[in-house]
């Protein structure tokens, strides 16, 4: 029978360094989280690399790797070794002009649970995304695993009330965000609690409307690579939320760290039979959510 209760984690690092570098970083990572009784773990987008869609640039696209090449190597077996779930977000290339911005779930033996390609795809200035991902095809998941039924989402796709809620409707218990998100130096003063404060509360809201647990694992650290420019300042704040939207674990916003919170599915059935509010969605009114707009 499936736990009702386990443990999650995860990992909030400074990326801001080559492939081989930040490899060796986050199996050290997931060693000492596994250590501290993590079960799921989660470590933040696009793990092995500096955050590069900075710019527009062809080079970057050696930074990619096919499926199942070094990441996976890597993580399977870390994962067998260890007895533990690692959800492992990389720059997929899948062939020859397409690439995507991906994540595997690899199970507790080392073999893949799953794969999620990034749905939603940005283009914002220093967030030019969509010059090197295709929009994920693999739609949105519930993926099993030993430890337990999750999802995962991508960065941008934490914004989608829609991604959230297909996620959840399909069984997932936790919704895992790999992020990669920050401030425009400039716009810090006048913008930036604001901004970091939207992001929490889109998460926070997805955790109460759906009655699941919500874990976001984000980049730290001021990533400046391109000449005359400001660069990113990445502004951590990780967390993990409860189904009622409560804040279980939530990270500083300029250390590495590990936050750890248990996911009891007696709670969240608890809150859910409390908050039906799956029992009373009127689906038979929502076709129009299909559409663009409604002119």
């Amino acid at each position: 029978m499936p736990k009702r209760k386990y443990k999650i984690a995860v990992i909030q690092l400074n990326l801001n360094d080559v492939a081989e570098n930040n490899l060796k970083k986050c199996i050290s990572w997931v060693k000492d989280a596994a250590t501290k009784g993590a079960e799921v773990i989660l470590l933040p987008e696009l793990y092995s690399s500096h955050y590069f869609c900075q710019s527009e640039d062809v080079d970057n696209f050696a930074l990619a790797e096919p499926l199942y090449s070094t990441s996976f190597i890597a993580f399977s077996a870390l994962a067998k070794e260890l007895g533990v779930v690692i959800i492992v977000p990389f720059f997929e290339k899948r062939m020859a002009g397409i690439y995507h911005n991906s994540a595997y779930i690899i199970d507790t033996d080392g073999t893949e649970a799953g794969l999620y390609r990034k749905m939603h795809i940005p283009d914002d200035p220093y967030f030019y995304e969509k010059f090197y991902f295709t929009p994920g095809d693999l739609g949105f998941k519930a993926i099993e695993t030993q430890k337990g039924k999750i999802g995962t989402l991508i960065c941008w796709d934490q914004w989608y009330p829609e991604a959230a809620r297909i996620t959840a409707l399909k069984g997932a218990e936790v919704l895992f965000y790999p992020t990669a998100i920050g401030w425009h130096p400039k716009e810090k003063e006048q913008y930036g609690e604001n901004q970091y404060g939207a992001w929490m509360n889109v998460m926070k809201g997805h955790a109460v409307a759906n009655g699941v647990f919500v874990a976001a694992a984000n980049r730290i650290g001021l990533e400046k690579y391109i000449e005359g420019t400001d660069g990113i300042q990445f502004w951590g704040a990780s967390f993990i939320a409860g189904p009622q939207g409560e804040i279980l674990a939530q990270a500083s916003h300029d250390q590495e760290e590990i936050l750890i919170a248990e996911v009891d599915l007696d709670l969240q059935e608890n809150v859910r039979q409390n908050w039906p509010f799956f029992r009373d969605r009127r689906i038979d009114a929502f076709g129009d959510i299909t559409k663009r707009a409604i002119d």
